[in-house]
């Protein structure tokens, strides 16, 4: 077979894939090809809409789920085994994944933006590193304890429907998490419009409560009824767990709060 004729698909599948396998990294649940992140930028001429070119990363590889470790940028075997590095580097900027691969099916170029050891190294196929060991760069990288450790690996939720963050939420959701774990107590979180901040902040809070990390949580809002959408909606997976306050009176019976300023504080 001469590989310098098989499309960059084929080196995926022929190649790439079955290196990561024989690594460890499982293909249904660590395992994620030709990841659409962006679906363009708009471009507004004159009365003329048009949308640029989306994002797509060939291979993202987590540690768990929405806690991703890696991206592999293929390339078909015309071009050289560190071909598209630049290209992959900019994709783990937006995706905030610290280890990034470059592969034409002949290895793999292997580029640490943690900073730990050589900045680029090059791996034959049967090197590439294992979940375990990707993930031992990342925590001695960041400094985590063991306990902060299992607060930044508790599941996001789940409710099997398939709704998945997306990229800049699963950002914003580890890195708040991660840096409670690590004893930040004052984080300042910016979103737009639109972003899906309720989600965003429910994600944060469900992985505090589910880990121990926090006991007693408080979500304000500015208006009644965007209290009664959060329970109802996004935040209904709490159940029981979660209460509503009015007029100042607090039942610590629960565990979750959804308030008004005004309820908490007897201000107008």
């Amino acid at each position: 077979m001469d590989k310098r004729s098989l499309s960059e698909r084929d080196i995926c599948t022929k190649f790439i894939t079955p290196a990561l396998r024989q690594a460890g990294w499982d293909e249904m649940l660590q395992i994620r090809e030709e990841v659409s992140f962006t679906k363009g930028r708009i471009v507004v001429r004159g009365k003329l809409v048009s949308r640029g070119k989306g994002k797509r990363a060939d291979y993202v590889l987590h540690y768990k789920p929405n806690i991703p470790l890696a991206l592999i940028e293929a390339k078909d075997n015309t071009h050289a085994i560190g071909d598209g590095m630049q290209q992959a580097l900019d994709y783990a900027i937006t995706l905030d994944i610290p280890f990034v691969f470059c592969s034409n099916g002949d290895g793999f170029v292997f580029h640490d933006r943690s900073g730990g050891g050589a900045t680029e190294t090059t791996l034959s196929l049967d090197a590439f590193p294992s979940p375990d060991e990707l993930w031992a760069r990342y925590r001695a990288w960041k400094g985590l304890t063991p306990d902060a450790e299992r607060i930044v690996l508790q599941d996001y939720f789940d409710d099997g429907s398939g709704k998945a963050p997306r990229y800049y939420q699963v950002n914003a959701i580890n890195r708040t998490v991660e840096a409670i774990a690590q004893g930040a107590n004052r984080i300042l979180l910016v979103m737009a419009t639109g972003t899906g901040k309720t989600y965003t902040a429910f994600q944060i809070i469900w992985r505090l409560w589910k880990s121990g990390a926090k006991k007693r949580i408080l979500f304000l809002v500015d208006r009644n009824i965007l209290a009664d959408q959060t329970k109802t909606n996004d935040f209904k997976p709490f159940g029981q767990a979660m209460t509503k306050i009015t007029n100042r009176k607090v039942d610590k019976a629960f565990e979750i709060y959804l308030s008004l300023y005004q309820a908490v504080t007897g201000t107008d």
